[in-house]
């Protein structure tokens, strides 16, 4: 399929936006009408056609704009993509990954070509055509990890496997939910999951570190993570709460609709096949309450989940100043019916 993609921004004036096709393909994270933490787990495997889940690496219609905003971050603040040096394995192992997956599931815009360890790769949407030698940093204009995470969606951590935990040791991150990269770099996994509320005491990270550290080559597996943000923007990193942290404060009963956005984030787990590295795919997607109300369904469940959440739960998510104003814009659209199972729409 053809993809033709998005002239848009995730800052100043803020013109990104969901065509119709894109906002049914939303991923919904919420399968019933609460919410509560859990080790939401499942094999990473193709999914239902015209989704997230069609293919195992997702390109959209804002894979354009989402990789110039990248650029502007790298410059702003080149720490955002950063591995520790014994990761160089791991980076190979993480480019060829993302490029076997483009080229297989998107030829009309990416071409890979392997003649031995002499690969020639293609990106045409962002003009790019490089040949170079698999496992000579030399022959690539940025370290392997770099190279190809500036031209593939969501944030990247390349988590190392020793001592019966995982460590974060390298990564590209320029669209996180207010964490860094630079706080985190080797850290292991439960330091680095130290801020989140309520999980720790239930298990939650315990159960999942053990199933981690048991991870399979060929067998990735997926979770889905949300938020919310005020406007479309992408990079809400701690590094810039100075430019977002104030939005919160902007958001009004008239605005809300198309200030407020439910973000989610499509985790998927990869055993790396050189370096028994663990690649961490979080892979943000962006909507508007506006464009989500379109769905009848969502525009039920999601006040019953605001309403349904523990106070741990809303502060920690950044909720407690615009929750009252996002619950009485939501109510409207909540006719009281039942919802179906499940997290696609009717």
């Amino acid at each position: 399929m053809t993809i033709t993609f998005r002239n848009e921004t995730f800052r100043d004036d803020f013109t990104f936006r969901n065509s119709l096709y894109n906002i049914r393909r939303f991923p919904f994270p919420f399968d019933r009408d609460e919410y509560m933490y859990s080790v939401n787990m499942e094999p990473h495997v193709r999914g239902k056609k015209d989704s997230v889940f069609e293919n195992l690496i997702d390109v959209d219609e804002h894979y354009v704009a989402e990789m110039l905003d990248r650029a502007l971050v790298l410059k702003e603040d080149p720490l955002r993509c950063q591995a520790l040096p014994h990761m160089m394995a791991a980076q190979w192992d993480t480019l060829e990954l993302l490029m076997e997956h483009q080229a297989q599931d998107y030829s009309e815009h990416f071409t890979l070509t392997k003649n031995g360890d002499r690969w020639r790769w293609i990106n045409r949407p962002m003009g790019i055509d490089d040949t170079f030698t698999f496992g000579d940093p030399s022959t690539l204009p940025y370290p392997p990890m770099e190279y190809i995470t500036r031209q593939a969606q969501g944030d990247f951590c390349i988590v190392d496997q020793r001592d019966n935990n995982l460590w974060m040791d390298a990564g590209m991150v320029t669209t996180q939910a207010d964490w860094s990269l630079d706080f985190d770099i080797g850290m292991n996994f439960m330091e680095w999951h130290g801020p989140v509320p309520l999980a720790h005491q239930i298990g939650v990270f315990d159960r999942a570190l053990k199933f981690l550290l048991n991870l399979q080559q060929g067998k990735p597996t997926r979770r889905l993570n949300w938020t919310m943000t005020v406007n479309p923007r992408l990079d809400t990193s701690p590094e810039n709460y100075h430019k977002w942290g104030p939005d919160r404060a902007t958001v009004t009963p008239e605005n809300v609709g198309e200030k407020m956005h439910l973000r989610v984030e499509l985790q998927s787990l990869w055993r790396l096949p050189r370096s028994n590295a663990i690649l961490f795919v979080i892979r943000c997607y962006l909507i508007s309450f506006n464009e989500l109300v379109t769905v009848p369904k969502w525009g039920r469940r999601l006040p019953r989940v605001l309403k349904s959440l523990p106070p741990e739960i809303v502060d920690y998510k950044g909720l407690t100043r615009n929750r009252p104003i996002m619950l009485d814009w939501l109510e409207k659209y909540d006719d009281g019916s039942p919802t179906s199972p499940g997290i696609f729409p009717d």
